[in-house]
């Protein structure tokens, strides 16, 4: 059988090969447009590499499961615990004048993961647009964005941040960038790229299906997405140009997070660490949260899903959880570490979901499964750390730095993330001798001050205050 009219010969051996012609079924009733689409959406895909993962016939037998591996699982041999730093604070400073060094010689980019939409918050745009700031309702980006410009004039120099996009939020982010002048970064400082996409595959035959007649179902890759992201969009090359070596990578729901920590800079350094992770005590075993634990003398970061229940649950000889050191999904990582996994693809392992995925069966009828018909295939950027020489755990304190918009109420959710925020700011004001109203609403724009010792410059402890206040720039 041949190629239908105007489709690539080359490409139809390919799909042949591969038993995937099916893609092709209603190829004669698509539009020009259409048509074109598919084809484009076919040959960005590695069929080589699909049929491996549907099945990996040599691997099956011996691979070990995340679950197994856990049972093997140890505290990290090597952290950095929050108690020690409040008792040492002779070393923490130290380390946040090497992080400032670092940050000042300007060998250091951040990395915002930004490819997730506020649907699961009720928010139709993505999810960096969702409004948090207690007073102005300022956006989960401007507030990250206007952490990293005040901790770049706090070194003299420009800090480059990459956003990581998705196909569902690349083009609305950038627009709403423009919108706003870019927050202030200049271009030069401002990298969006975008993560792949892995097409879904029926889980009984690993037949790739079409979400309609004229496109493939497709899902992103995952945060592990992001290596082959950075290096597929030049990313890696702009890093080498401007002398960026170390990565501070954080995602976008998180508005506590500090960008650009120094402290934790510093520490990363000292340890001469390919990889840093910060960590929180976990609320209870069974909170979701990945843990970061040592298996076979290697750090790394087992996925709540994967972690049976009886080792989520281990006490040590006090009565506290063996496995509490939860990932926030903030870390540091050596640049040039992360082109070594980039440029071996084989080293960053793909995970197999299965889940519901609507398509078009063979009579060109659109189907809603009720159970999950597909895998999807992505990957983890923790997965990286079992690949590190020297891993840092770093623990931090939750209530300052941990404070996620996850869920549409209840714990991790805009309420919870808001009162965060202004219990931060109110908190920075009472240390530098402010007396507040009762029940004071405040927000504190990084460009004012960046934190509590910024602030102190800049308020008198006789200033007065009402509420709701802001300030800003």
């Amino acid at each position: 059988m041949s190629a239908p009219d105007s489709f690539p010969e080359v490409l139809y051996q390919t799909l042949t090969d591969f038993q995937q012609t099916h893609l092709l079924t209603w190829w004669n009733d698509l539009s020009q447009q259409e048509q074109a689409g598919l084809s484009a959406q076919i040959q960005a895909i590695n069929f080589k590499q699909i049929q491996r993962l549907y099945a990996p016939e040599e691997t099956t037998q011996k691979a070990e499961s995340p679950a197994q591996k856990a049972e093997r699982a140890t505290r990290p041999a090597t952290v950095v615990r929050l108690e020690d730093r409040c008792s040492s604070p002779s070393e923490s400073e130290e380390a946040t004048k090497r992080g400032l060094k670092l940050l000042a010689a300007g060998k250091v980019g951040a990395i915002l993961v930004a490819g997730g939409q506020g649907s699961r918050l009720g928010f139709s745009h993505p999810k960096g647009m969702f409004p948090i700031g207690p007073v102005k309702q300022t956006s989960l980006f401007q507030i990250l964005v206007e952490q990293l410009r005040a901790r770049a004039r706090q070194a003299g120099k420009p800090i480059c941040y990459f956003i990581m996009t998705s196909d569902a939020t690349h083009d609305e982010t950038v627009e709403y960038f423009q919108q706003h002048q870019n927050f202030g970064l200049a271009d030069g400082e401002l990298y969006f790229f975008k993560q792949g996409t892995m097409p879904a595959v029926d889980a009984d035959s690993g037949q790739i299906l079409l979400e309609e007649k004229h496109r493939i179902a497709v899902s992103p890759d995952g945060h592990g997405g992001m290596l082959a992201a950075l290096k597929n969009n030049g990313m890696f090359d702009v890093m080498r140009e401007k002398g960026i070596d170390t990565l501070y990578y954080h995602q976008v729901d998180n508005p506590t997070a500090i960008v650009c920590d120094p402290e934790f800079l510093g520490y990363h350094q000292t340890a001469n660490a390919d990889v840093s992770v910060k960590v929180v005590s976990k609320r209870a075993p069974d909170e979701k949260m990945g843990i970061v634990c040592d298996v076979d003398q290697k750090t790394q970061i087992i996925e709540y899903s994967d972690l049976p229940d009886h080792i989520a649950e281990q006490t040590d000889d006090d009565g506290k959880l063996l496995h509490w050191a939860g990932s926030t999904a903030i870390h540091i990582f050596n640049r040039d570490f992360l082109e070594q996994i980039a440029n071996d693809d084989a080293r960053l392992p793909f995970h197999q979901a299965n889940k519901k995925v609507p398509y078009i069966d063979a009579s060109g009828t659109q189907v809603a499964p009720a159970e999950p018909n597909a895998i999807k295939f992505e990957r983890f950027i923790f997965d990286v750390l079992p690949e590190a020489e020297t891993v840092l755990v770093y623990e931090i304190d939750r209530q300052r730095e941990f404070n996620p918009v996850k869920n549409t109420e209840g714990q991790d959710s805009p309420q919870t993330a808001h009162a965060a925020l202004n219990r931060i700011f109110s908190s920075w004001l009472t240390s530098c001798g402010v007396t507040l109203p009762a029940e004071a609403t405040v927000e504190i724009s990084p460009l004012f001050a960046v934190d509590e010792t910024e602030l102190k410059q800049k308020i008198s402890a006789d200033a007065q205050f009402t509420s709701p206040l802001f300030l800003g720039e």
